[in-house]
């Protein structure tokens, strides 16, 4: 998982290149680096161990000036982060490249180019493809001919970029499973994993398509697709602005993003309903009357896209009627599945691009699915394009590691879709109007808990010195507990895990004292009294109870209960709105300690690998 960023400009590349690597480091950040021809057709290289903080400052050291580069910000699979690690990586000083992905049969490639005398300076699976692009040239084959031998003998997930000392004027990329897109200026193009990198430099942008080879120089671009046969691609324009992908007043992106949803909500929802009906009838092929086919729902996700729809299932079964599963992507790929009659197959992701979820994607159109719908925030994501039909939450670009309003965004875009299949299934229509009416009350009721900000901060003071925690929830909150528990995990590094309140005598309890805190969601809702006998189990063992409960919930501080008390909220979006406060809780925990709050260590943004 890592973020590549190229130019071929008419002006010194460094500084493109530069801050497209901090645009990009959500992807990554292990490690940086930096490679150039210089004037005198020498390739130049940078690499340093950590944030692209620290190859800013080494390019100042050594300095690098040239209209053509290659740059990349690394998340490690193969090989420790270090500077012999990170990208780009070079062979025999002619060739240089950048890699995203995962080359799965890098050993047995590394073992036939030792025996051909190639000397390995890495430990990773991208130095394997630029001495295999080496290998080709001493054949007597061309640059480009080169790259095309070489990724004939690559088995897994790749995209990368290329420079040729002999050639400094010419730059090629190849993308197979991982995202790469190109950038056009004016006698000028750039190539990046995603258009953040490149907002500052053009809007205008070309996503490569699988197995696509793009040829770039001074007199322009070639594309050819994975049949070598010359294609054109359409030039699209990006609306994505410049103050959508930086901080703006706030000290971290994830802040940002957690105060962008109420307008994050309204963006899903615009267009699409209207105070008390729905607006659409169907998103691509996936028309009213082929919902109306739908016996069975199987959604299939990763990290928190899983749990929005965990919380789903809930919904579906009970507002559809539909049978209901949802399954974690990485699993379900390496099972026999059986899939039912007119079974319409969800994929859930918020960069389009997270491996596992993909190559699930590509599984599914063998085994008989009545239709395929990608729920996601990038439309030109390669999950959207491999979808039959898709359902994009318009929730703009979010940076943080941590998500926040995708997931938020997910949960009302399948509400949304909720809606659609009980319309097609011929539910009462007064349902459909409660639902629709639920989710116009949403951006003001998730502004309301925003206000609490300053308890919720107040409360987190607690969890400083905690090194693990508990989280409950009962029926469609016991997914959300799952996602509380995540965001503590993930941005603290604080031992945290999610359980539905009923199980806790079936072994959490053994956990509890006053060191393990308990954060509980505690709706006014049919389960209410039962969580309440839940609590209660947690105190009367010592343990420090932290309880999100709705007004109307009769539950007050007390003897080991701090409580913060949530507006009423219709029972159907009370998920949606009782996450925002655990995200609050998350973020003001995770400050207090000290930690990295939007690059979290270890993590990454899009997980591009599997």
């Amino acid at each position: 998982m890592c973020g590549i960023i190229a130019a071929l400009a008419q002006r010194n590349v460094t500084p493109i290149l530069l801050e497209g690597l901090q645009r990009l480091e959500y992807r990554g950040y292990d490690s940086s680096g930096i490679a150039v021809i210089d004037g005198d057709g020498q390739l130049g290289r940078v690499r340093v161990k950590g944030k692209v903080a620290g190859l800013a400052e080494a390019l100042e050291n050594t300095p690098l000036t040239s209209q053509i580069g290659i740059a990349h910000t690394r998340w490690a699979t193969h090989g420790e982060p270090s500077e012999a690690n990170a990208h780009p990586h070079m062979s025999n000083d002619r060739f240089s490249l950048v890699h995203n992905g995962i080359i799965e049969n890098h050993e047995e490639l590394r073992d036939f180019l030792k025996s051909e005398g190639y000397r390995f300076d890495s430990a990773t699976d991208t130095e394997v493809v630029v001495h295999l692009i080496d290998h080709a040239f001493k054949q007597g084959f061309s640059f480009d001919d080169s790259i095309r031998k070489a990724v004939e003998k690559l088995r897994g997930a790749y995209a990368i970029a290329v420079l040729h000392n002999a050639e400094p004027q010419r730059l090629i990329a190849v993308r197979r499973g991982s995202p790469m897109l190109m950038g056009v200026g004016v006698q000028e193009y750039f190539l990046a994993s995603d258009t953040s990198a490149l907002i500052p430099v053009t809007q205008q942008f070309i996503y490569l398509h699988d197995g696509d080879l793009v040829d770039i120089s001074d007199d322009g671009y070639r594309i050819e697709d994975e049949h070598g046969q010359a294609v054109e691609r359409e030039i699209q324009e990006s609306y994505l602005a410049m103050q959508s992908v930086n901080k703006g007043a706030f000290k971290h992106y994830m802040m940002k993003e957690i105060y962008e949803q109420p307008a994050a909500v309204m963006h899903t929802l615009s267009g699409r309903v209207t105070e008390e009906h729905l607006v659409i009838d169907s998103f691509d092929t996936l028309n009213r009357e082929l919902l109306a086919q739908v016996e069975h729902i199987h959604m299939v996700a990763c990290g928190t896209s899983y749990h929005a729809a965990a919380v789903a299932r809930y919904w579906f079964e009970q507002y559809t009627a539909l049978p209901c599963s949802v399954e974690i992507a990485s699993e379900f790929r390496y099972r026999t599945v059986n899939v039912p009659e007119n079974t319409l197959y969800i994929t859930l992701s918020q960069s389009g691009e997270t491996a596992d979820t993909l190559a699930a994607l590509e599984m599914v159109k063998e085994l008989g699915y009545l239709a395929s719908l990608a729920i996601c925030n990038v439309p030109e994501s390669s999950m959207v394009r491999a979808a039959d039909a898709s359902l994009l939450t318009n929730a703009g670009p979010e940076i943080g590691v941590a998500s926040t309003k995708a997931f938020t965004t997910q949960l009302v875009a399948l509400l949304l879709l909720v809606t659609m299949l009980a319309r097609a299934k011929g539910v009462d229509d007064t349902v459909q109007k409660q639902i629709i009416a639920a989710l116009n009350a949403c951006p003001e009721l998730i502004s309301g808990v925003l206000k609490l900000d300053n308890q919720i901060e107040k409360l987190a003071e607690d969890f400083i010195e905690k090194e693990h925690s508990i989280f409950l929830g009962r029926g469609p909150f016991f997914p959300i507990a799952l996602e509380g528990a995540l965001k503590l995990k993930e941005i603290s590094y604080i031992h945290a895990e999610g359980y539905p309140a009923g199980e806790l005598k079936h072994g959490p309890l053994a956990l509890i004292d006053s060191d393990v805190p308990v954060v509980a969601v505690a709706p006014n809702d049919n389960l209410l009294e039962k969580l309440k006998s839940n609590l209660e189990e947690v105190r009367t063992r010592g343990g420090r109870l932290y309880v999100l409960a709705e007004e109307g919930a009769e539950i007050s501080d007390s003897e080991g209960i701090k409580v913060i008390k949530l507006p009423a909220c219709p029972e159907i979006v009370a998920p949606i709105v009782f996450t925002v406060p655990l995200q609050l809780l998350s973020y003001h925990v995770a400050v207090m300690r000290g930690t990295d709050v939007d690059q979290p260590r270890n993590l990454a943004k899009s997980v591009t690998v599997e």
